[in-house]
């Protein structure tokens, strides 16, 4: 029984990093079609994040932990990716404050924000799973 269970939870994982994967590509994408198009980096980041949301949002309930997406879930989901969303600004920020170019600071704001995120919308939905 534990070996299921372990085994369920690393296949979890995989979807879980793969269902990020695709959301930090889509968000980065986004950003960087919008930066191209002469749109302001704050706006271009946000209008991605959003964009990545959505995905991220309906990926996570129906592939990544294979539940139907709720009011409840949603607010946790959203409530961890404010935060998210509100470190990801300041970083980016920061970084082009730093003279990083936009196209390559948030590469550095995913390395610090992912393993956050993680965290964060883990709590929040193992919380909604557990009930």
């Amino acid at each position: 029984m534990k070996a299921i269970k372990k085994n369920y939870k690393v296949a979890e994982f995989i979807r879980f990093a793969m269902v990020g994967f695709f959301a930090t590509g889509i968000h980065y994408g986004i950003y960087l079609g919008l930066q191209a198009s002469g749109v302001k980096y704050n706006i271009a980041y946000t209008l991605g994040y959003g964009i990545s949301f959505i995905f991220n949002f309906v990926a996570s309930n129906y592939f990544t932990f294979k539940t139907n997406p709720t009011v409840k879930n949603g607010a946790r989901f959203a409530g961890a990716h404010i935060i998210n969303y509100f470190l990801q600004m300041t970083l980016l920020n920061l970084f082009i404050y730093m003279k990083i170019p936009n196209n390559i600071a948030p590469i550095f704001v995913f390395a610090i924000s992912i393993p956050v995120n993680f965290i964060l919308v883990r709590l929040s939905l193992k919380k909604a799973l557990k009930k």
